[in-house]
């Protein structure tokens, strides 16, 4: 597994967290979990007003990238 940046870290801990299993145990699909939600967070945050985007998503796609990676 390749070192992950910070904010990726914290995701992934995050979603480890909330596993069924308790927090101790790493399920393997976390990863892509995680940034499957990422990107879904950012589909339902991004809307456009007058062609321009309000909310810049950019950031939460990267994680979910790096996660994927």
């Amino acid at each position: 597994m390749s070192e992950l940046s910070p904010a990726a870290q914290v995701v992934l801990d995050a979603a480890n967290g909330v596993s069924s299993y308790g927090p101790d145990d790493c399920l393997n699909e976390s990863r892509w979990v995680a940034a499957a939600a990422l990107r879904a967070a950012a589909d339902r945050l991004k809307y456009k007003l007058l062609d321009v985007e309000v909310v810049d998503c950019s950031q939460l796609l990267l994680l979910a990238d790096e996660l994927e990676a």
